[in-house]
């Protein structure tokens, strides 16, 4: 299957790299879902700017969203409780040697979206963190 055009809201599974894997010199991070928050697909290569999706909530030093859990399996993702981390980001080229295919699936890059009304609220947020330089971009 070909990897689909990035898209805002649209989450995929990639590499992510974490802030503190990457102070202990790590170039590769864990494969998990990241919802995109930003394209730039005039230019190529394309550029995205990639949240990660964890089961684990945000730590004191950090923030995120909760996805309901009622809307979990409809874009994809496990039961699980889930939290989209809007203080740090990866900033990478699109499409890249991060992403790769959802387990189970017949070559599927692509999970789903994010409702517009959820994803609003976390660009928003991201966006408030980014304005005052308290969002932690990494470029593996």
């Amino acid at each position: 299957m070909r990897i689909p055009d990035p898209e805002p809201g649209m989450i995929v599974r990639y590499d992510y790299l974490w802030r503190s894997e990457g102070l202990v010199g790590r170039d590769q991070g864990k494969t998990r879902p990241a919802c995109i928050v930003g394209a730039k697909t005039e230019t190529r290569p394309m550029e995205v700017l990639l949240l990660p999706i964890t089961h684990v909530p945000p730590f004191p030093d950090s923030a995120g969203i909760e996805i309901p859990q009622s809307l979990n399996r409809s874009i994809g993702l496990d039961d699980e409780q889930c939290w989209v981390v809007v203080s740090e980001c990866n900033h990478d080229q699109w499409p890249n040697g991060g992403l790769s295919t959802i387990p189970g699936t017949s070559g599927h890059f692509r999970y789903g979206f994010i409702p517009p009304r959820l994803f609003s609220s976390i660009r928003n947020r991201f966006l408030d963190f980014a304005r005052k330089g308290n969002v932690i971009v990494l470029r593996p």
